[in-house]
């Protein structure tokens, strides 16, 4: 049976490997003029546990690197994150 800390990394693992994939394809559709993904559902993926997959993917494929809001914003999700997760495990 899995414990829940081994759920909530599964379930980490899967939203930052999604989140990467999102800023990719949304790289993508901008090169080629196609309807992109919302900003806000790209941080939205950041804010529910995948700031990693946003900041990788922000570097590896070179996309939302000078806006602001992106720039700042997903490290600053980064650190919330973890500074809940620390609280969490401290807890338990």
């Amino acid at each position: 049976m899995l414990e829940f800390k081994n759920i909530v990394l599964i379930y980490l693992a899967i939203v930052t490997v999604v989140t990467f994939f999102a800023y990719g394809i949304d790289k993508w559709k901008a090169q080629h003029k196609r309807w992109r993904i919302p900003e806000s559902v790209l941080l939205g993926l950041a804010a529910i546990g995948g700031s990693v997959g946003a900041w990788l993917g922000m570097q590896v494929w070179h996309h939302k690197t000078q806006h602001k809001k992106f720039k700042y914003g997903v490290p600053a999700i980064f650190v919330v994150q973890v500074a809940l997760a620390m609280w969490w495990l401290s807890a338990n």
